[in-house]
């Protein structure tokens, strides 16, 4: 498989979720304002979306969107638990918090982002993110993962979604579930290889 990739973006969850599965993959390094890969190439011939990540399977199929490949991803590895079974209620849970992380989070996240938007416009997304995060604090008050006492690739996808508030200088220390949360899923070992290997974090 091939994972198209830049760093720290929501890319990251799926580079998190190949490691924690122990998958043979390829990393290739995406410029989104410029839609190049590593060698000049056009990117926008591998996604026409032109966005990440995107995942190019063995057979040479292409997938996009986040939620969709992660899934994917733990399908392949189901020994290692980073999804529940297909077509049981916990995988419908899981998706849920998947469509939540992608829809009330991720797409919050987004305008903030843009060099061009007025701030009083970010301030009023960070509010949103930021009630957001409120509830995920009530969440995580009894529990160590989205899903309970097993990590999967919802995990990795907040994670990245909380790397993005670092970025922001989002103030979350009023949440000390949300960051006990962040620093368990920041001490994995795959989640740290996946940091140093996209060059957000020093090798140690």
């Amino acid at each position: 498989m091939k994972l198209y990739y830049s760093p720290g973006a929501c890319s990251l969850s799926p580079h998190i979720a190949l490691l924690e599965a122990g998958l043979p993959y390829d990393l290739v390094k995406v410029d989104l304002r410029a839609k190049k890969v590593e060698n000049g190439d056009d990117y926008l011939k591998v996604n026409p979306k032109g966005q990440v990540p995107a995942l190019v399977m063995d057979n040479g199929e292409l997938l996009t969107e986040g939620p969709v490949i992660v899934q994917v991803i733990a399908d392949k590895a189901a020994g290692k638990n980073l999804a529940p079974s297909r077509d049981s209620t916990e995988r419908y849970k899981l998706q849920e918090w998947l469509n939540y992380i992608t829809g009330e989070l991720h797409k919050n996240f987004g305008p903030m982002f843009s060099p061009v938007l007025a701030d009083d416009a970010k301030a009023f997304f960070k509010d949103r993110v930021m009630g957001k995060f409120k509830y995920l604090e009530s969440v995580l008050a009894d529990r160590d993962y989205l899903m309970g006492k097993q990590f999967t690739v919802a995990d990795g996808y907040l994670f990245t979604m909380l790397t993005w508030a670092d970025r922001m200088k989002f103030d979350l220390s009023a949440m000390p579930n949300l960051l006990a949360y962040k620093a368990r899923i920041a001490a994995r070992p795959k989640v740290q290889e996946a940091l140093t290997k996209e060059g957000l974090m020093k090798a140690a």
